[in-house]
């Protein structure tokens, strides 16, 4: 139990730090910081958000940010599609467990996933999600309000401390051969589109690498 909580809050604060980074690149962007916890609280998806404010920022088209948003947020869907029997969300928790199946959540509750007890799935998702939800709004805040003292969020290294936390989460993961197949096909698949795709699509397309390789995976049994 008490790793879980460990996890949540630790998960939480390195993707806290991360808001850090996007509250101050939105305000430079030209966003007020109204408008940046605006993002972080209704859109929550911390790919989406940065290729908002990318597109925007390079005089894009509003509906190009829209679009180029939602089409990140697609792997969040499956995310659900996956989860949603062990989660058996109902009634007001059906917004709420909307809103936060995220990346960081759904690695957690993976990770803590038992064949005959949904419970300890169930506590690390929104132990995880709440967490994230809570030290990213804080981030987002902090780093929208004091963008002069922040300077260049790269500097600091925040934008690698999501990925890392996620990446101690996954690796556990990767028993099997498939697992690391997967991995591996989609580490690649991510190298070689982040030079050619905008922002937060290389995340796209490793997903659905493994998608692919999920739906391929019973034919081949």
């Amino acid at each position: 139990m008490a790793s879980i909580n460990t996890q949540a809050v630790t998960i939480g604060v390195a993707t806290g730090a991360y808001g850090i980074s996007f509250g101050a690149l939105a305000v430079g962007a030209g966003f007020s910081w109204f408008q940046a916890m605006t993002f972080s609280i209704l859109m929550f998806t911390g790919a989406s958000q940065f290729a908002a404010i990318a597109i925007v920022a390079a005089g894009g088209a509003p509906v190009a940010a829209v679009l180029t948003s939602w089409l990140l947020g697609i792997r969040n869907g499956l995310y659900a599609v996956s989860l949603s029997q062990r989660l058996n969300p109902k009634g007001w928790l059906l917004p709420v467990t909307a809103q936060l199946t995220i990346d960081e959540s759904t690695a957690t509750a993976i990770s803590h996933e038992e064949p005959d007890n949904s419970r300890p799935l169930q506590q690390a998702f929104y132990r995880t999600g709440i967490a994230v939800f809570l030290f990213w709004n804080v981030g987002t805040l902090v780093g929208a309000l004091g963008v002069n003292a922040v300077g260049d969020p790269s500097d600091w290294g925040l934008d690698a401390a999501a990925p890392a936390a996620l990446l101690a989460l996954l690796w556990p993961r990767l028993s099997d051969r498939t697992a690391r197949v997967t991995a591996l096909w989609a580490v690649a698949v991510a190298l070689v589109t982040t030079p050619l795709l905008p922002p937060g699509m290389p995340v796209l397309a490793s997903a659905l690498v493994a998608l692919f390789i999920g739906l391929r995976r019973p034919s081949c049994g």
